[in-house]
């Protein structure tokens, strides 16, 4: 089965050449020497990314390969500019990047509704010939030509916008979390990599008040060198002001598992470890006082940790309070 989340597109963009300048002279009755009155060509189309709130995936641009702008018109008599050409414009989720193929330079990025950001300007339209005319050529009979249009490869990646990303394992309990704590119904199962795309859930909070949580595909060891799934999905935990971890109670070693996701995250971008973190040791129904007591004494440190079990519904209020009080720390912090 295709998903039909796509978060990475290659298209070719073309935009319009501009309209040629009019090289016209004024010619009525009783004027038989009027002067230059060429207008100007108009502007070719642009193309151009808009954003839009209520796009998830870049599905709609998968099969669209080429994307041409109209090209602007010629200018005419009486001074007139020619119309400018129809822009292509692209409507594309936030968090949308666009690059260029072959450097992997930044070109844009798209991140409020409505934004628009030309993405490959039209060329300009040509000069007519009024705008040549000087004391010593009264009729100046030539006119610009317009700017050809421009081409370009680009690729155009997702990264999704959320305020908590959760990191963990395959398996780890993430998509489960997910699910109890907002309105959103990813796939689970017991297996590993349950989750194939990245799914994004609302949690409410106090006061009308909410915050968005992105279940991110499980990673593994070694993702930042390109194995498994984790590499494909490491660059939408980029925007998330906090990362979640996950780390199943039954994990043999919950620092050292801790470690080794922090260690893939630093590998794909060492500016992952400037975003805040919090632990989750999920699954923690099974555990006992005495056995939950000397797990808190081996958790690692210098991250604030809550033991919770999505299924048994427990330690999810202070889980909430948690990243809550933490994202709005943050949100302080940075302005």
């Amino acid at each position: 089965m295709t998903s039909n989340f796509i978060d990475y597109v290659k298209i070719n963009c073309r935009s319009g050449h501009g309209g040629a300048g009019s090289r016209h002279f004024r010619r009525e009755k009783h004027v038989p020497l009027g002067g230059p009155d060429g207008g100007d060509g108009g502007r070719g189309g642009h193309v151009i990314l808009k954003g839009n709130a209520q796009l998830w995936t870049l599905l709609h641009l998968k099969y669209r390969k080429h994307v041409i702008a109209g090209d602007g018109a010629p200018g005419e008599a009486a001074h007139r500019t020619g119309s400018q050409g129809e822009d292509a414009v692209l409507e594309v989720p936030l968090g949308t990047v666009a690059k260029d193929p072959e450097t992997g330079k930044t070109l844009l990025e798209i991140t409020q509704d409505g934004q628009e950001v030309i993405l490959v300007p039209g060329g300009r339209g040509g000069l007519g010939n009024d705008h040549f005319k000087t004391s010593t050529n009264q009729a100046p009979d030539y006119a610009q030509p317009g700017e050809p249009g421009q081409e370009a490869w680009v690729v155009l990646e997702l990264k999704l916008l959320a305020d908590v990303g959760l990191v963990g394992f395959p398996n780890a309990g993430k998509s489960t979390l997910l699910s109890v704590l907002s309105a959103a119904r990813p796939k689970i199962a017991d297996y590993p990599f349950t989750t194939l795309q990245p799914n994004l859930g609302v949690v409410a909070y106090r006061d009308d008040q909410s915050f968005v949580v992105a279940d991110i595909p499980g990673i593994i060891e070694g993702a930042a060198e390109g194995r498994g799934l984790g590499i494909r999905f490491l660059r939408h935990i980029e925007r998330n002001a906090i990362l979640l971890f996950l780390i199943p109670a039954d994990s043999p070693d919950i620092a050292a598992e801790y470690r080794i996701l922090l260690g893939e995250l630093e590998k794909y971008n060492p500016e992952m470890l400037d975003k805040a973190r919090v632990l989750a040791v999920s699954k923690s129904d099974m555990l006992d006082d005495e056995l939950r007591e000397e797990m808190e004494a081996e958790l690692p440190e210098g991250v604030p940790a809550l033991f919770i079990s999505s299924v048994a519904q427990q330690g999810l209020t202070p889980l909430k309070d948690l990243l809550w009080q933490t994202l709005h720390s943050k949100r302080v912090t940075l302005s």
